[in-house]
């Protein structure tokens, strides 16, 4: 069997394997000598993670609250170093989920080894902020409160108890 029909049936027999009690393929459960990116719906295709510096002031703060505030994107430390994570899907990735440039595919790609994937989603980091209101609480807590107020919205006034 030529290696691209053995990939097809790997890729057409994941389905069929065995699966955790929540329904999903366990790292473990891929047969010896399969590739597990075989078995995996492309998830490191559909973000990108870029390291930022860590914050230190409000003014800091700001810049990484402004990511927070555009759409698909969310911040997360891991092993103390901070990350922005932009939710955005590969141009070369095919519908089946394979890469469209595999023998060209970028260094980042082939440097991308499956024992850190996040297969499993077993993922935890010192800290994941996906809303601003996040940070800002996490930058009290280290700062201070800001001079000249909160980022924050005003609370809304109480309504009125009806008797």
């Amino acid at each position: 069997m030529n290696s691209r029909n053995r990939q097809k049936n790997y890729w057409l027999t994941r389905r069929s394997a065995p699966v955790a009690g929540n329904g999903q393929l366990r790292r473990k459960d891929i047969p010896a000598g399969e590739t597990l990116c075989f078995y995996c719906p492309a998830k490191c295709c559909h973000y990108i993670a870029l390291t930022i510096d860590r914050p230190r002031t409000w003014e800091e703060f700001d810049t990484v609250r402004w990511f927070l505030l555009h759409e698909r994107t969310a911040v997360f430390v891991d092993n103390g170093q901070w990350y922005l994570l932009v939710f955005l899907t590969c141009t070369k990735l095919q519908p089946d989920g394979r890469c469209g440039i595999y023998p060209l595919r970028p260094k980042i790609c082939r440097d991308y080894d499956t024992d850190i994937c996040e297969f499993e989603e077993n993922a935890v980091y010192d800290q994941f902020f996906e809303l601003p209101e996040q940070l800002e609480e996490y930058a009290e807590a280290l700062l201070g409160p800001r001079e000249g107020g909160s980022l924050r919205s005003p609370r809304p006034e109480l309504l009125p108890v009806l008797s």
